[in-house]
């Protein structure tokens, strides 16, 4: 008897040790939730996952010792994607402080510190720029965005009741809706515009002379996550160490970063 008494409990903590591995996410590996997003996250030409945020993601990973692994997802299904278990974090140029259907993505996720600067813009053809020269001219048109994101937000506040949307299941795709006449502007991350618009396939896109607010991107994880305070001292570290901007230098994002710690989302 006095054996099983014994047994009992070393079960139970065995258990406990068990239950407490998985909350806290000891697998040693970050997977990360991407789309084709230039230049936070796409593929170099032998298809291997590059960009601003992949190798900050790579350099967080190497601070956690952990093995980080990317993973393509439709960037409307990204917050099953995360409950589900696919993916243990949202690291593609989210915009974290954004609202989706009204509700704020601070309610879907936690959020690391802001780590860069950015801005929704509107992308149309350059034939157009004088007739859509104004953000009331844009009321009651048909505009296209990345379905889930925050430019699909702001671009149903721009067009009112009366306009028309329709959603990309990637921002690049955006671009083939402007070119090819389907819709009257788009409306993305300034980041990507600035590397697409005006340059080859897309030469006779321009992006509007039409300011929008500015936003701010971090990474998003699941409510109660331990991986939050985790990454965001990696993130302190790498800042503090000079890597992030090094990085920044890199991909030409130098004017866009800002680490706030005070941010939550």
């Amino acid at each position: 008897m006095k054996r099983v008494v014994f047994l009992v409990p070393a079960i139970l903590l065995a258990c406990v040790l068990s239950f407490t591995s998985c909350g806290n996410n000891n697998s040693g590996k970050l997977v990360c939730g991407v789309t084709e997003f230039e230049p936070m996250n796409f593929r170099d030409t032998k298809g291997n996952w590059t960009g601003f945020d992949t190798e900050l993601a790579a350099l967080t990973g190497q601070k956690l010792k952990m093995k980080v692994e990317f993973q393509e997802i439709e960037w409307g299904s990204k917050y099953q994607e995360l409950e589900a278990g696919t993916i243990n974090c949202i690291w593609n140029g989210f915009t974290a402080n954004a609202s989706e259907n009204g509700t704020p993505r601070s309610n879907y996720v936690d959020f690391s510190y802001s780590y860069l600067r950015n801005q929704q813009c509107i992308v149309i053809k350059s034939e157009r720029a004088i007739e859509l020269n104004a953000i009331e001219k844009l009321i009651g048109k048909t505009v296209a965005a990345e379905s889930g994101s925050a430019g699909e937000s702001a671009a149903k506040d721009i067009i009112g009741d009366n306009g028309k949307f329709i959603g990309s299941t990637a921002q690049i795709n955006t671009f083939i809706e402007v070119k090819s006449g389907a819709v009257d502007f788009a409306v993305v991350d300034v980041l990507l515009a600035e590397r697409i618009a005006g340059i080859g396939d897309y030469s006779d896109l321009v992006i509007a002379n039409i300011k929008l607010d500015y936003e701010v991107y971090a990474v998003g994880f699941k409510k109660g996550s331990n991986l939050t305070q985790q990454v965001n001292k990696a993130l302190k570290e790498l800042y503090d160490e000079g890597k992030i901007m090094e990085l920044a230098i890199k991909y030409g994002l130098v004017d866009s970063v800002v680490l706030d710690t005070n941010f939550r989302g």
